[in-house]
Parts: C-alpha cells; sequence; structure tokens
C-alpha cells in the first residue's frame, strides 16, 4: 500500500450551497409518515370484503450483539418504538452474538410463527450474507430476511439529526462550509460490498450536510477514523464531526468518537426515522416469496 494516493471523499462537492431541495424530511412529512405507518397497521387487517386478515408475519430486529450493556436498552428501544408505530405488529429481537437472546433462541421460541428478520446492521457484511440467512433457513418456520438498514435515505436523516443534537450548525456560512467536514464513521467490513454501502451512505449525507464526508472503519477496512481526520485536515477542513454510523452503543462507537476533534454524534438508537426505515425494511420484504425450507433474501 502506497501512501501517495489521496484519501478520497463520497461527497457530491456541494460545499457552497445548500443541500438540495427535497433532500431531508420536514416535519410535514415526518407526521404524515407517522399518520401514513399507522394507517397500513389498521387497513392491513381488514380485506377488500371485509373480512379481518390473517395475523402478519413477526418482525424479528437482528442486531449484532453487545458487551456494552447499553447496546441491549438501545435496541430495546428501537422496539418498543416499532412497536408505537405499528402496534397490531409482534415485534421480537434476536442477537447474533454477545447477548441475549440470541437470534437461534428468538426464531425457535415463536412456535412456527413466520417471521420476517430485519438486520440492524448498515451494510452487506458477512452477517447479512451468511450468518443471518443460515439462521433463518434452520428456523422452524417460514421466513424472510430483508435488506440491511443501508443505504437509504432515511438513515441519512437519522445520522444528520444526530449530527445536530451534537451541535452541527443547520445553516453555516460560507467560511464554515468551507472548514467543517465529517468522517462517518462504521464498523468495518472485508466484504466490498459492505464497504461500497458506507461510501454510498457517505455520499448521500454529504450530499445532505453540503460538506465533504468521508467514510472510516473501526476495524477490518481502511482507512481508519485516524488516517480520515488527517486526510481532511490536510485538505483545509479543520473543523471536523465524527457520525457515527452504528445502530447502538458499543466497543467501535466509543472508539471511533473518541478521536473526534470537535464534536461526534449519538448512534442511530431509536430516533423515529430509523424505527420507520426498519418497517419500511419489513414491508419491502414481504413482497419476496418465502419458502417452506429456507428464507427469501429481500433486495436492497
Amino acid at each position: 500500500m502506497t501512501a501517495s494516493k489521496p484519501l478520497s471523499d463520497e461527497s457530491m462537492q456541494r460545499p457552497d450551497g445548500p443541500p438540495p431541495s427535497g433532500a431531508h424530511l420536514d416535519s410535514t412529512a415526518d407526521l404524515m409518515g407517522s399518520i401514513g405507518s399507522r394507517l397500513a397497521d389498521q387497513l392491513s387487517l381488514v380485506s377488500l370484503g371485509g373480512r379481518r386478515r390473517p395475523t402478519p408475519p413477526a418482525l424479528v430486529l437482528v442486531a449484532h450483539g453487545s458487551r456494552d450493556p447499553r447496546a441491549l436498552s438501545t435496541v430495546g428501544a428501537l422496539r418498543e418504538r416499532i412497536r408505537e408505530l405499528r402496534p397490531r405488529l409482534s415485534v421480537h429481537l434476536g442477537h447474533i452474538e454477545l447477548s441475549e437472546p440470541l437470534l437461534t433462541d428468538t426464531l425457535a421460541g415463536l412456535d412456527g410463527a413466520e417471521a420476517v428478520l430485519v438486520p440492524l446492521l448498515l451494510g452487506r457484511g458477512h452477517h447479512v450474507k451468511r450468518d443471518i440467512p443460515e439462521a433463518a433457513a434452520a428456523a422452524p418456520a417460514r421466513t424472510r430476511v430483508a435488506a440491511p438498514l443501508g443505504p437509504h435515505p432515511l438513515l441519512v436523516e437519522t445520522l444528520y439529526a444526530r449530527l445536530v443534537e451534537a451541535g452541527w450548525r443547520t445553516r453555516p456560512g460560507d467560511a464554515a462550509r468551507r472548514a467543517d467536514g465529517v468522517v462517518l464513521a462504521s464498523a468495518g467490513s472485508r466484504d466490498p460490498d459492505s464497504r461500497a454501502d458506507t461510501r454510498r451512505i457517505a455520499q448521500l449525507l454529504a450530499e445532505r450536510l453540503g460538506v465533504p464526508v468521508v467514510s472510516a472503519y473501526a476495524s477490518a477496512a481502511r482507512p481508519t477514523v485516524p488516517a480520515a481526520l488527517r486526510a481532511l485536515a490536510a485538505r483545509g477542513r479543520h473543523r471536523v464531526a465524527i457520525a457515527s454510523c452504528f445502530t447502538a452503543p458499543g466497543r467501535f462507537a466509543t472508539q471511533s468518537v473518541q478521536c473526534a476533534p470537535w464534536i461526534a454524534s449519538a448512534p442511530l438508537g431509536d430516533h423515529p426515522a430509523l424505527a420507520r426505515l426498519v418497517l419500511h425494511r419489513y414491508d419491502e420484504a414481504l413482497t419476496t416469496p418465502a419458502t417452506a425450507a429456507g428464507p427469501a433474501l429481500a433486495s436492497a
């Protein structure tokens, strides 16, 4: 590996202009989205003939798992927010490793009920491609596996909201825009599809913010978060924020925000836009036929 090639960012290079119109959800759209989700939940119970529809498949949130106790409470809060948005939907939680309940135990406890597995993961890495489908295939029920959360505009809206909470200015002047930058910190993966998904998330966030955004990783991939910070500083970006592209607190999230020279956002957590994204992935997966012998994989 050589050090001569400059680190590229995933922005659309709009440092001198405002974010494009329609790039984010305003308060009216946010309210309408919540109302629409509740209406869809009610309408799903009744067929065109007026008869009650069968119970929809359960939604199983698939978290990675962490030794950090805050992770379990965070994904639990997300589960409760999803239940508030769609009260008649059965929502469960399972972990790939490190935390209980494990995904295999959650699926075994469904007593044969049909389920849609929604990964609380940000891209198409090993867990999404192998671990979750294998657990679904071994389950004693028909299952579908939804696409991961990213990339998607609702994910970007969540990242933006967390940055604003941390102190990001929503109306920066031209001078500030020329000095600002963002490092999108994520866990990292050796899978090229996962890294491509992270770069796309960074690109969408750059369009939203109007400043360069560089994707960086806590493990398994390059650049590291410190390397991305140095690269932005070398380009004159002296006010650089860390955008935490993690679903919940954990070792990698903590490690990444400790590098922040300025502000760092909290993990995605139970933000309303993220809850709507989970339901969107669930609804998408329902359009993919399930099989009795194994899962049907929804496309991103």
